[in-house]
């Protein structure tokens, strides 16, 4: 890559991420990454009762974006949303995935599930996703938090960047729906 090439680049990559931040007001770390895993924390403040919140989080196919799906139809995602329930997405020709399996279920305070998300699962990884949802006011204040680890030859560490941008915008859209009706945050 040339010179000006690789400029370009850093800038679109630079505007991605400032556009990423004002696009989606929540707060995201990568809490650790090394060889053997990572992991990641989105929180969001949501104007609205825990009990608003976890009805929109179970239903996945209301606010997860069609472009981290497999099919392209966030539609097609379900949740059922009780211990050895399955956030599963239904493909074309009657396939499917087994996205993350529900190991505990809390209704209005708290989600956990187990499972590699997307590309994470043709790895040798494991990952448990929490989300908690604390009373704040006259809203919620939701956290989630992502461990990931297993085994990949060159390492787990270069993954803790990408999968919390795309937990950031799911945790962004998930607000966005409840607070507005409407997944895609406004400009």
């Amino acid at each position: 890559m040339t010179g000006r090439a690789l400029q370009k680049c850093r800038h679109l990559i630079a505007g991605f991420a400032i556009a990423t931040v004002l696009v989606f007001p929540c707060r995201a770390a990568v809490g650790d990454a090394a060889a053997n895993g990572f992991s990641v924390s989105e929180s969001a403040h949501v104007a609205a009762p825990p009990g608003k919140v976890y009805a929109a989080l179970i239903a996945p196919g209301r606010w997860w974006s069609p472009l981290h799906t497999f099919s392209k139809n966030a539609a097609n995602l379900s949740l059922d949303a009780k211990a050895g329930g399955c956030w599963r997405e239904t493909l074309p020709d009657g396939g499917s995935v087994c996205h993350l399996a529900v190991v505990y279920a809390d209704p209005g305070k708290a989600l956990v599930l187990r499972g590699a998300l997307g590309p994470l699962q043709g790895l040798g990884v494991e990952g448990a996703m929490s989300v908690q949802l604390k009373p704040a006011g006259t809203g919620t204040d939701l956290t989630l938090v992502y461990n990931v680890g297993g085994y990949l030859k060159e390492g787990l560490a270069g993954w803790a960047v990408p999968v919390d941008q795309v937990l950031g915008e799911q945790v962004g859209r998930l607000k966005s729906l409840v607070e507005t009706g409407s997944p895609a945050p406004k400009p």
